[in-house]
């Protein structure tokens, strides 16, 4: 019996930082296992020649493993073993299956609100992930959702080209395009027009709205690893979509590299760990370093 593992596509999410250096290394295990979990998902919602139902019945499967119903899906084991031996909810995975299964017949967001909806779904479950394992506070998704919805539409932006070629799938709303007089066979050019850059700034506009609440996270979370994870991820946000406010995500580069990366990551965590010590010395928190 195939399994979602079958349709691996060998992509990665560089928006979403993924069990970095920085996370304690007792709890890099379950993040892992949550990132494996959502890429075997992830894989089969845009595998190019899966048939809808096929999908449906892979992503079921998926979901039947991770709860306990059958040992069909080896994406889903080494998750469920982390969850049973931490006592946590599979709320935040089954939230990113709703999320994939949308993508599978789902390839039209008409405005903000509905793409919002979708990042409740593919976005806000991950922080939310990360931050229970630790043990925050649930006030701390108030700063999490919207950068985890943030970076999804940082993600939806860099990629728009290829997804509408590749998947024929549009997140870009279709009401931003229709007001500067487009469609979405826009997307397939090799450059943007200045209807396009304009529509596609303006999405930015929105996500960049997102920021500033974002940028309370580093300065809720208790634990200073994640705090410092977590400034590295606001800087990062704050970074592309400054980009994507001025460069052209069909003919230009709007991907760190790895050395911009790093550089950034360096200087958002040394300003972090300053304000830390600044504002509450003797009062930082570890967690998992076991």
């Amino acid at each position: 019996m195939q399994t979602c593992e079958d349709f691996g596509t060998g992509k990665t999410r560089e928006n979403f930082p993924v069990a970095s250096r920085l996370i304690a290394p007792g709890l890099r295990a379950p993040i892992h296992a949550y990132y494996r979990f959502a890429r075997a998902a992830d894989d089969v919602a845009d595998h190019a020649r899966l048939e809808p139902a096929a999908k449906f019945e892979l992503l079921d499967g998926l979901e039947a493993t991770l709860l306990g119903r059958t040992d069909r899906d080896p994406a889903a084991l080494p998750l469920r073993a982390q969850l049973r031996e931490r006592a946590l909810s599979p709320q935040h995975a089954l939230d990113l299956l709703t999320a994939f299964r949308l993508d599978v017949t789902k390839h039209r967001y008409r405005d903000w609100d509905e793409l919002m909806h979708y990042c409740r779904y593919s976005a806000m479950p991950v922080g939310r992930f990360v931050l229970e394992l630790h043990g925050e506070s649930r006030a701390t998704w108030d700063a999490s959702d919207p950068l985890c919805s943030a970076l999804q539409v940082i993600n939806h932006l860099q990629d728009c080209a290829k997804d509408y070629a590749a998947l024929d799938r549009v997140y870009v709303p279709l009401d931003a395009l229709e007001r500067h007089g487009l469609g979405v066979e826009a997307l397939g050019a090799q450059r943007a027009t200045p209807q396009l850059r304009a529509c596609l700034q303006s999405v930015a506009h929105q996500t960049a709205s997102l920021l500033p609440p974002a940028a309370q996270l580093p300065i809720m979370v208790k634990d200073l690893r994640l705090a410092i994870e977590t400034a590295v991820i606001v800087a990062v946000a704050g970074k592309l979509t400054g980009w994507l406010l001025k460069r052209d995500p069909l003919g230009e580069r709007v991907h760190l590299s790895r050395a911009e990366a790093v550089r950034l990551a360096a200087g958002a965590a040394i300003a972090e760990l300053l304000r830390r010590l600044r504002s509450a010395p003797g009062q930082i928190t570890h967690r998992g370093d076991a």
